[in-house]
């Protein structure tokens, strides 16, 4: 059992991407695992898709942290249009 319980099935799908990221050259290898540690804001919402498979709510939530980043880009870019 983990110390956090609510955030088992994100940390065990962070653990199996290991792999992929140790071969990742440095400067993508950090990217990468921040944009995963990202992922823990939506670790209830992850946890409350949960299984059986528990790497299609980890990517819904990179996706939308993604969405999110480009909405504000988007408004930015407007702005200085403006």
């Amino acid at each position: 059992m983990s110390l956090f319980p609510h955030e088992d099935i994100l940390t065990k799908e962070i653990a199996s991407w290991k792999g992929f990221a140790d071969r990742l050259p440095d400067e993508d290898r950090k990217t990468f695992l921040k944009m995963l540690n990202d992922c823990y804001r939506y670790s209830k919402a992850i946890n409350a898709k949960g299984r059986p498979f528990r790497t299609e709510p980890v990517i819904m939530a990179l996706l939308f942290s993604q969405y999110k980043l480009i909405e504000c880009l988007e408004t930015q870019l407007s702005k200085n249009k403006k």
